[in-house]
């Protein structure tokens, strides 16, 4: 049973959003190297950033397809730096960087997931996406029915989640962490404090009614 489920807010961009998500207790935030997205940083940016995270607040960098240049840029400029692929990088790609690695899956009827995690079984957990026509989830939700109840990786449960939805979400596919962007803001790539604060509020309090249910 996982007892708190872990949060990562990601699209982090300002000063500002790491102090939000720290003081409201996130345990990772994620810098966007994709450059078609509004939410993107430059690495450099992203280090800058990382440097105001205190310890036990992970860093976690998602690329789309990048060249292993990129990617080997970010982890010497970030060295705690979790990476997180979003594309269609196959498994041997993202073990290469001898890293801790995410690797999310673009859910859609149809995909066979204990496959999916099968062919990534060295992944420390599978981010779990809404299937859009562009990479990332937009904002969409997906049908969490379609999760198995037993995965044999841990599971990142992402898209389109907010404070008004995490609960149902954390009570229904009981994920060992969750994954928020677009639900934490004021506009597009912009994060709200508010919103963070009340969105990892919500976290908690599904953790509560999720140990209630089992005591």
């Amino acid at each position: 049973m996982n007892s708190r489920t872990r949060i990562k807010i990601c699209g982090v961009s300002r000063p500002a959003d790491i102090q939000a998500a720290v003081e409201a207790g996130a345990d990772a935030v994620g810098f966007v190297f994709y450059p078609q997205s509004p939410r993107y940083v430059s690495v450099e940016r992203a280090a800058a950033l990382a440097r105001d995270l205190p310890p036990f607040v992970s860093p976690v960098g998602l690329f789309v397809n990048a060249p292993a240049i990129e990617i080997d840029a970010a982890v010497l400029a970030i060295p705690q730096l979790l990476l997180q692929f979003h594309g269609d990088e196959r498994a041997g790609f993202c073990a290469g960087f001898r890293r801790r690695y995410l690797k999310a899956a673009r859910m859609a009827p149809g995909l066979d997931l204990l496959d999916f995690a099968r062919q990534y079984s060295d992944a420390q957990a599978l981010l779990l996406d809404a299937h859009v026509d562009a990479y990332g989830g937009g904002g969409k939700v997906f049908d969490w029915s379609l999760v198995p109840s037993a995965m044999p990786l841990p599971v990142v449960l992402s898209g389109g989640l907010h404070a008004g939805n995490v609960i149902q979400g954390i009570q229904h596919v009981r994920p060992w962490a969750v994954d928020v962007s677009s639900g934490v803001e004021s506009s597009r790539g912009v994060k709200d404090a508010d919103a963070i604060r009340r969105f990892c509020e919500a976290v908690r309090e599904a953790d509560a009614r999720c140990a209630a249910a089992e005591a």
